[in-house]
């Protein structure tokens, strides 16, 4: 009964620290979809140079897609002619710095280490952009003179159609299309740092974390395979530091894993080719065990977490807000095993 108890009450205290920080972010995520064009971010970012990188960096930033849903995203981006370079830089600032994910990073460890964040993401996806164009400068090239050639040809030949405001769709997007996309990743990932902070015993995991070097590179192998959605790895990383991991070591799984999994390796290959999944997987590892290793060097004494799972306490707002978000988790949880489990009845019986 009291293991129960702890492991409600622990996963309830996660899930209220970050619960209003994500509706948050995800209302302005809506809001930013209907704001920005559709074709916004493909007019840019088409240059195989510097300015290419650093233009998809800075509008991913803002850009309201999860990991999910930025994988489709940057494969049109290449598809309509973008550098293989701006679209790395899309994959790795889109899905870490997205506006939900800004948030939900302040809700658990303060404005200091989101800033951090946020920074050292943007410097990882430029440098990742940069590196791959130096590495693909003559198909750069070629792509360039392509896109000028027609360039022409193109704008006279499409028609802008003006979007217009829906305030229906800015909470179709926001909690459903969003949210959809991250109910399993972010509830495993609760359950996840649940389990860990209740079950996990001290000893063991001091162990574990007393090598600082050591526990970057269980971390990195850890992190980048698995697919970890950017918002959905923030209670993992919490409970971590609950148990003695270093800052920077959740740093590194915050920053590699969003930016890696299997999939995003997949499409990489598929779209870019083998070099330039090389060079991403290796920029954005080296890159992360960096500034990981800097944060813990000059910051190591700060606290960053925002929360304790020993509070007893929390705003109406967030309580209110909790309760919002464990019933639209649950509806997603549920709704596709109701409709499986309709399905299967109707075949049985026979239904039309």
């Amino acid at each position: 009964m009291d293991l129960a108890f702890s492991l409600a009450n622990n996963f309830l205290s996660l899930l209220d620290a970050m619960a209003i920080y994500i509706l948050i972010g995800l209302l302005i995520a809506g809001f930013l979809k209907q704001i920005i064009p559709d074709d916004f971010i493909i007019k840019h970012l088409g240059n195989g140079n510097i300015s290419s990188v650093i233009k998809a960096t800075i509008l991913g930033i803002p850009l309201p897609v999860c990991s999910c849903s930025v994988i489709p995203l940057a494969q049109s981006l290449r598809k309509e002619g973008a550098s293989k370079g701006a679209v790395q830089s899309f994959l790795i600032s889109s899905p870490i710095t997205g506006v939900d994910s800004i948030l939900a990073t302040y809700s658990f460890f303060g404005l200091f280490f989101t800033i951090y964040r946020v920074i050292s993401s943007m410097i990882i996806a430029i440098v990742v952009g940069i590196v791959q164009n130096i590495f693909d400068k003559e198909e750069s090239k070629k792509i360039e003179k392509e896109q000028n050639s027609c360039s022409c040809s193109c704008s006279c030949s499409s028609k802008k159609e003006k979007k217009r405001f829906s305030i229906k769709e800015v909470f179709s997007y926001a909690y459903v299309t969003l949210f959809k996309d991250m109910v399993k990743p972010l509830f495993i990932g609760l359950l996840f740092a649940t389990l860990f902070t209740t079950l996990a015993p001290k000893e063991y995991t001091s162990l574990l974390f007393e090598n600082q070097i050591l526990t970057y590179f269980v971390i990195i192998l850890f992190s980048m395979p698995l697919y970890i959605c950017a918002t959905a790895s923030l209670p993992i990383a919490a409970a971590l530091i609950i148990e003695g991991m270093s800052p920077g070591a959740a740093f590194i799984l915050l920053s590699a894993g969003p930016a890696t999994s299997l999939i995003t390796m997949g499409v990489v290959y598929k779209t870019l080719g083998k070099t330039s999944l090389i060079i991403y997987l290796t920029m954005i590892a080296i890159l992360s065990l960096i500034f990981g290793y800097l944060f813990d060097l000059f910051f190591i004494d700060i606290n960053i977490l925002n929360f304790s799972l020993e509070e007893q306490s929390s705003s109406l707002f967030s309580q209110v807000s909790s309760f919002i978000m464990l019933a639209l988790m649950s509806y997603y949880l549920i709704k596709p095993w109701l409709y499986r489990k309709k399905e299967s009845c109707c075949s049985s019986k026979d239904c039309h």
